[in-house]
């Protein structure tokens, strides 16, 4: 009987949760930011769209736990004049890598993962990975060496990027050419597949030598399948977004669902460009280094949840400590930096930009450095497909932008701008 009972108001609970209404809102000055001062953001994007960098946008500002700032901007989908919503749906690429963080977390603190496991613990087929070293014949032309990796790779390395894999669509390296070669992008794998690809390709640098950005999140993302017994997607909506009442939040949409995907356009009058997420072809890889699809207020629960120590609504998914382990930097001083990490411009993980990265998030380090302000302590991603967030704890702060443009220039002129223009509103 008294587990009956139990079960049952932890069903209350949970079911609670799942119709959680967004996060409470504000007047800006009774959270500490100035309407009038506001004003310029709301001035910012609407000229953008008006002038067509920009098809449309979703900008939400938090403090203190509630919504001081929600705006629309432009279009949903610019060819079809449909307007943005504040429940519009956006692919939010590697926005992904935070939430799959969690939950490898919380399998941590249930005793079924530890972070200084080799990852063949729990993928035996990662158990003797070889690093490829690219090296030039007689004629210059180069060839790719094979050479065995000095250590297995970490749960940790693939939790910071520090495995050696790497993304094969973001250069042209002998290794990046064999990753696009052996389809590792392929949406319509499974992550058992992947991880079976990946066992047969060479690391691109010696595991823990250097951060390189690619595709050891999903990696991540299948051992939490092996240890949870169940697919990333049904882990992620079940224990994170259903409890937290992130409705629509997942790797899949539904007809309904589908109706309110906003589309990326380059140009006013240019048809929609399908990055990611394709209704007309769902994936069956549950990319947890890129694909989940999320709005602006359920990013925002799911970011507030981090800034509160795991918890939201009575809602707890991590320990504090957890939560800090999370956020802090995990980048050895000795680390050095892949290609395409440098390509990430301003919010890269980078120590001349006074930032380092911890588990799926940047975390700034130093006050100075950095060209966008912040504190020290805050902690950010984004995403190719243009969405943004960062976590400000000193100010009790989350901004979350859900923009579908995927230019690298774009993206990161959207980031600073956001950050200027939030900071500079604050009373």
């Amino acid at each position: 009987m008294r587990k009956l009972v139990v079960g049952l108001l932890v069903a209350l609970v949970t079911a609670g949760a799942a119709l959680a209404a967004p996060l409470p809102k504000a007047r800006p000055e009774a959270v500490g930011f100035s309407s009038q001062r506001l004003q310029r953001l709301t001035d910012t994007f609407n000229a953008d769209v008006a002038s067509g960098k920009i098809p449309g946008a979703v900008v939400l500002v938090a403090r203190q736990g509630k919504v001081a700032y929600l705006q629309t901007f432009g279009f949903q989908d610019r060819a079809a004049h449909s307007p943005m919503r504040p429940d519009s749906i956006f692919r939010i690429a590697s926005m992904t890598k935070p939430v799959t963080m969690v939950a490898a977390l919380m399998l941590a603190e249930e005793g079924k993962l530890q972070l200084m496991d080799p990852a063949s613990v729990y993928l035996p087929q990662l158990k003797n990975l070889q690093v490829g070293v690219e090296v030039k014949d007689g004629n210059g032309d180069r060839r790719l060496a094979l050479e065995p990796a000095r250590r297995e790779v970490t749960v940790q390395d693939l939790m910071r990027h520090t495995s050696g894999m790497t993304y094969g669509i973001f250069g042209d390296s002998l290794v990046q050419q064999a990753y696009r070669a052996a389809g590792t992008m392929d949406d319509q794998q499974t992550n058992a597949q992947l991880v079976d690809k990946l066992a047969k390709l060479p690391l691109a640098f010696q595991p823990g030598a250097a951060f390189e950005y690619g595709m050891s999140n999903d990696v991540i993302g299948r051992i939490v399948e092996v240890q949870a017994g169940m697919d990333l997607n049904q882990f992620i909506v079940e224990r994170i977004a259903r409890p937290l009442g992130m409705r629509d939040t997942a790797f899949l949409l539904d007809a309904r669902q589908t109706s309110r995907l906003a589309q990326a356009q380059a140009a006013p009058g240019a048809t929609p460009v399908v990055i990611g997420y394709n209704p007309a072809r769902p994936p069956k890889w549950f990319s947890g280094g890129g694909g989940l699809l999320s709005t602006a207020e359920d990013y925002a629960r799911f970011a507030q949840m981090l800034l509160n120590g795991g918890e939201l609504d009575g809602v707890r998914l991590l320990s504090r400590k957890s939560v800090e382990l999370m956020t802090s930097n995990h980048l050895p001083p000795d680390v050095s930096y892949g290609a395409f990490t440098l390509e990430l411009g301003l919010t890269a993980p980078l120590p001349q930009y006074g930032q380092g990265y911890g588990l799926g998030v940047g975390v700034r380090m130093e006050p100075g450095r950095s060209m966008a302000p912040g504190s020290v302590g805050d902690y950010y991603w984004g995403g190719a497909t243009g969405p943004y967030f960062w976590v400000d704890p000193q100010e009790k702060l989350i901004a979350v932008l859900m923009l579908q443009a995927s230019d690298i220039r774009l993206r990161t002129h959207y980031r600073s701008l956001l950050r200027n223009l939030v900071y500079q509103a604050l009373l």
